[in-house]
């Protein structure tokens, strides 16, 4: 059974960062794509980004390029997200999921989040 379990979430300032973390098992977790997807209060599930199964590649959505960074460790069966100059509009519940490397149709299973809050 897929379990992925997500932890690092907060209350922040905005311009503060955070670093999310997301411990995966039940799967041979080095051979799955794997990716990071957000909901917002009262919205959709948005996809935040991607990464391939070795860590060379990764995938962002235009609103968290150059801001957010993904990255996984494979001996540690771990996917990690960096949050840097978080806004009020990153506010939102944050999944870990498996596959997903190209956007949200392609998930397969979702973590049961972890909140982030950025307010001032």
């Amino acid at each position: 059974e897929v379990q992925l379990v997500e932890s690092g979430g907060g209350m922040v300032l905005p311009g503060g960062s955070l670093r999310l973390s997301c411990a995966a098992s039940g799967f041979t977790f080095s051979i799955y794509d794997m990716s990071w997807v957000r909901q917002a209060p009262g919205k959709g599930l948005e996809w935040v980004s991607g990464i391939n199964n070795g860590g060379g590649r990764t995938n962002y959505a235009d609103s968290v390029k150059g801001r957010f960074t993904i990255s996984r460790d494979n001996a540690k069966n771990t996917l990690y997200l960096q949050l840097n100059s978080l806004k009020t509009e990153d506010t939102a519940m944050y999944y870990c999921a498996k596959d997903g490397y190209y956007g949200l149709r392609y998930v397969t299973s979702r973590g049961q989040g972890t909140q982030v809050t950025v307010s001032s």
